[in-house]
């Protein structure tokens, strides 16, 4: 087994999705490293060599597009932020509270379109893909905008909003139904003095398999659960064997995607950095590109001089 894949074993046997893990503990992820350049010549060197290259996205791609982050100062739906509400506790005691916040993330997203980051991603991965040359995309964003833009090997780490979960028969499907269910038509406004729709557990969203009718949940990772093992050895392999790693639009602290990059960087293989500002990771990685990540992109991912296209 190798280095990446021991501590990740570690690391998720200990933290699940949306903890911090300690300041001891990060300090055994990955090695220091001199301060990142921001030389984009220097980096376009390295993506032309690249053969497999993974990109890691956060909330900060999506943002651009005008999704909603329910992070930090303000990231409030109705009196709670998405921490209070994204947990098994939570849907649990009030399951109609918790869909109504789900309905009104769906409902949004349906007016949202990819930005020029997730289309630089997706461009590049369909021209690297006639090159022989390998393109994968780890997400942290539940939203499916790297779909929209046309990305193909794409893990998402933390589910799906247009997926559903059966809580009785645990079966997995898509669900792009606008409202989900009857009930939630008109539900879920945001504003602080809403009051809560308390819908009926048996009126919400219901399994369609044959003779189950359970009640179905988001198929997204909750504050406290643990990722799914398949998607995460999915993403072992492919952060084992990539040459290059870009990491757009995540602040680098949730754990266990947080050290994703880092164990890449220790190894020696060349990780940039694409951010509005410096992460808790950044001098770790070989580059760093501040500003919006529809502005530094897609010049980083764009066709090389030195590219054969048949």
């Amino acid at each position: 087994m190798c280095l990446f894949q021991s501590t990740a074993r570690r690391l998720v046997s200990q933290v699940h999705c949306g903890l911090k893990a300690s300041s001891s503990k990060k300090q055994k992820f990955c090695l220091e490293m001199a301060r990142p350049s921001s030389n984009m010549a220097e980096f376009r060197e390295a993506f032309a060599k690249a053969k497999h290259i993974a990109i890691i996205t956060g909330a900060g791609v999506s943002a651009e597009s005008g999704v909603p982050t329910f992070r930090g100062a303000g990231g409030f739906w109705r009196k709670w932020q998405a921490q209070e509400l994204a947990t098994p506790g939570a849907f649990a005691r009030n399951p109609s509270r918790v869909w109504e916040f789900y309905h009104y993330r769906r409902e949004v997203m349906l007016s949202k379109h990819p930005n020029p980051a997730h289309i630089a991603i997706a461009e590049c991965e369909k021209r690297l893909s006639k090159q022989g040359r390998s393109v994968v995309v780890i997400t942290q964003n539940i939203d499916e905008l790297h779909t929209k833009a046309g990305t193909k090997h794409l893990l998402e780490i933390h589910g799906s909003l247009f997926k559903t979960r059966c809580t009785s028969c645990g079966n997995v499907a898509a669900n792009y139904k606008s409202p989900i269910c009857p009930a939630l038509a008109g539900k879920g406004a945001p504003d602080p003095d809403t009051e809560d729709a308390a819908i009926p557990v048996e009126d919400l969203p219901q399994c369609e398999e044959d003779g189950c009718s359970g009640l179905l949940r988001p198929h997204v990772v909750w504050f406290g659960e643990a990722l799914d093992p398949g998607v995460l050895t999915a993403v072992e392999k492919e952060l084992d064997i990539c040459d290059l790693c870009l990491v757009v639009g995540t602040s680098s602290v949730v754990y266990p995607a947080a050290m994703f990059a880092p164990q890449v960087s220790a190894r020696g293989v060349p990780v940039a950095e694409f951010n509005m500002e410096p992460t808790p990771a950044t001098n770790r990685f070989r580059f760093h590109f501040p500003g919006p990540c529809g502005t530094t992109l897609p010049p980083a991912l764009a066709r090389h001089e030195t590219e054969i296209i048949s």
